[in-house]
């Protein structure tokens, strides 16, 4: 089940955000991961967030969206590759028309979800915090999209 975040979800939340980053970003140091923990903790109730919580109603995986932004999904290690990702990214995408977000390229497992789920590389830098090379990638909803130019090719 996929709900707005709650205010007694946040300890819960900034867990999993924790645990998440170090085992998806081996090639960031944990302590960067963990001195950033109090900053998230400030920052998710400002967010738009939605969790999902599994059958025994604890929750496995949650989504961050600022704007039309994506900053972060993140799914529990034991409910990976289940859909759980894909289910909080389609929650995402019935709520905006347009979205963008930042992945590392040492992420493949994130880069070809994303690929999967419809996302295109718009550009490419530098993460600022971490000095890591990452994506910009968005994703239109299909009525969106810009139409070809007429006349063909």
């Amino acid at each position: 089940m996929i709900r707005p975040f709650q205010p007694e979800d946040l300890d819960a939340v900034v867990r999993l955000w924790l645990d998440a980053n170090i085992q998806a970003h081996s090639f960031i140091p944990r302590s960067y991961w963990e001195e950033q923990r109090e900053a998230v903790r400030a920052a998710l109730p400002r967010a738009e967030v939605y969790v999902h919580q599994d059958q025994a109603g604890q929750i496995d995986g949650f989504i961050g969206l600022v704007g039309q932004w994506i900053e972060g999904i993140f799914v529990s290690q034991d409910a990976r590759s289940q859909g759980v990702g894909r289910l909080l990214l389609d929650c995402a995408k019935e709520h905006k028309p347009a979205l963008r977000l930042h992945a590392y390229q040492k992420n493949p497992r994130a880069l070809d979800f994303y690929r999967r789920e419809g996302f295109e590389i718009l550009g490419q830098g530098i993460d600022p915090a971490t000095g890591q090379e990452e994506y910009t990638m968005g994703w239109q909803a299909a009525a969106h999209k810009k139409a070809p130019p007429e006349g063909g090719a």
